[in-house]
């Protein structure tokens, strides 16, 4: 597999050191992206670089993931518009241990020539001295390279400046680039279009402290058709791990892309082939209605992510909330994924004893909780077929509620209407 031209047709490559491409269909060789440790979770922003390894790896050469324990007590000041708040060892150490695992679900490493390898910039860069670093590392960039560099003079112009400790973040990036290059035989760096400079002074390092060439390329930043950031929703960024947003939540997201973007995001973030991917936009644009294309998208991306069993309940959780799916889903899950799946909507609480003891209906839509403004309006609406409890249909004004009512044992969705749900827990 030809891996630029890869990334070419996926409409992922951005920028590539000219003989890259050469290199790469002549040898095999290893190539690294860094990713930075500053939260215990990748997110969706960071798949297009997760992808780029993949392709990488099943081109046949060898994929590094550097997770900077080092570069992440500093903070990357590419592009950001403050300096961001340094971690201590303890919580970095932690987050490299979860990127480690997350990425373990999309690369497959081991010691074999093609195999994923993990390092961390750490290891080599914590028992530098001050003075080891200016007069090894300081002296192989000059301060007009570095000021060059349109990251850094974006902060410069900033409200805030740039502190000497981001400054020398291109520097050790640089280095990191040499130290694969001499011991690791890695001889690409690749990652975002906002990393272009961080790269290319790794490749003129390498070029000043050995007289050797070195090849780098970047991916296109991702963006919505509409010119949304992507992986951001009202609730937040749309992370890799299950505890920060839920299998069902992140299946949503793709789910819910626009036309134009699923198209786009079908050939970035699935191994699907050429020729599927246009064989699934033939049957979409026939049945747009259908949303042929954003679902197979979010099926690929979500059971690669998390599961086929996360996919499955996501699809549950999907027909019950937007079609006539029932309830027994509720029952594999635990109570925060039902709390996410229900993310958005309206959610009340009542104790255990208030339904050991017996409530009316009328009692709890209004009087407990507020899925009703008053017992009227919740009486009316009874009487005119529009309240359901746990998909059942409410005839009764004095229905009695208890225990026996519970969905999971703990909860009882209610619905006024066809499309307002509203989540009761008991506690």
């Amino acid at each position: 597999m030809n891996f630029i031209e890869e990334l070419r047709w996926r409409g992922m490559l951005q920028e590539i050191v000219p003989g890259t491409e050469e290199l790469l269909m002549k040898e095999k060789i290893s190539g690294y992206i860094g990713f930075d440790p500053t939260g215990d979770s990748l997110h969706v922003g960071h798949l297009t670089q997760i992808m780029t390894l993949i392709h990488f790896q099943n081109a046949g050469h060898k994929p590094i993931a550097l997770v900077g324990g080092a570069t992440g007590m500093i903070g990357d000041p590419s592009f950001k518009s403050a300096e961001r708040n340094l971690l201590d060892e303890a919580t970095l150490q932690h987050n490299v241990e979860s990127l480690k695992k997350q990425l373990s679900k999309f690369l497959s490493f081991g010691e074999g020539e093609t195999d994923a390898k993990m390092v961390n910039n750490y290891d080599w860069l914590k028992d530098f001295s001050f003075l080891e670093f200016i007069r090894d590392i300081g002296k192989m960039i000059t301060v007009n390279y570095m000021m060059s560099k349109d990251s850094v003079k974006k902060r410069l112009e900033g409200e805030n400046g740039l502190s000497f400790t981001e400054f020398t973040y291109q520097l050790i990036q640089g280095y990191d680039f040499y130290y694969l290059w001499k011991n690791h035989n890695c001889k690409i760096q690749m990652g975002g279009s906002d990393q272009w400079g961080n790269i290319v002074t790794g490749v003129d390092f390498i070029r000043r402290q050995e007289q050797a060439s070195a090849h780098a390329l970047t991916t296109k930043l991702i963006k919505k058709a509409d010119g949304q950031k992507f992986g951001k929703t009202e609730s937040g960024a749309v992370w890799l791990d299950a505890n920060k947003t839920s299998p069902y939540a992140f299946y949503q997201f793709w789910l819910n892309a626009s036309d134009e973007d699923a198209k786009n995001w079908i050939k970035i973030f699935t191994l699907k082939t050429k020729q599927e991917i246009e064989s699934i936009i033939q049957e979409h644009d026939e049945a747009p209605h259908l949303r042929t294309v954003q679902k197979a998208l979010a099926k690929d991306i979500t059971i690669r992510t998390h599961s086929q069993e996360d996919y499955e309940l996501a699809i549950k959780a999907s027909e019950f909330l937007f079609g006539k799916g029932d309830l027994a889903f509720l029952q594999q899950l635990s109570e925060n994924q039902v709390v996410q799946i229900f993310e958005g909507l309206p959610q009340f609480t009542v104790s255990r004893d208030t339904l050991k003891a017996g409530i009316a209906i009328q009692d709890l839509l209004a009087v407990e909780t507020e899925v009703f403004s008053s017992k009227s309006e919740a009486r009316k609406m009874i009487q005119g077929g529009g309240v359901s409890i746990n998909r059942e249909k409410v005839n009764d004004t004095e229905l009695i509620l208890n225990e026996d009512h519970l969905t999971a044992d703990k909860y009882i969705v209610a619905q006024r209407g066809r499309k307002n749900y509203y989540l009761i827990q008991v506690k």
